[in-house]
């Protein structure tokens, strides 16, 4: 078995640079959506973490429920995010063929 030559070691880390950024940029294209109270408070975001939209139910717009309504906007915000990273993590794991990456890797 035979060493690769530096020069092939860099296309390979050119290669596998190309397919993060090309899965990267379909994280974007993902949809999630977070919930909280019931269905009452929605944040639909892309797997990658961009917030798209807000959806508050009506019965929530009154200003007793204001810090009710702050939580659920918190809590609905970080099921989002939970399920983006879980969507992330899958994606990652394909491209990597369940190959451990190194701590500190940013994908």
């Amino acid at each position: 078995m035979t060493m690769p030559s530096l020069d092939e070691l860099m296309k390979m880390a050119e290669a596998a640079k190309a397919q993060l950024d090309q899965a990267q940029a379909s994280l974007d294209k993902v949809e999630v959506e977070g919930a909280a109270g019931g269905g009452l408070v929605k944040i639909k975001a892309t797997a990658k973490g961009r917030i798209l939209g807000v959806s508050i139910d009506e019965s929530l717009l009154v200003a007793s429920e204001k810090t009710m309504l702050e939580d659920l906007v918190a809590a609905a915000i970080n099921d989002a995010r939970t399920k983006a990273d879980a969507i992330a993590g899958d994606q990652i794991k394909q491209m990597t063929g369940g190959m451990q990456l190194p701590p500190g890797f940013n994908f």
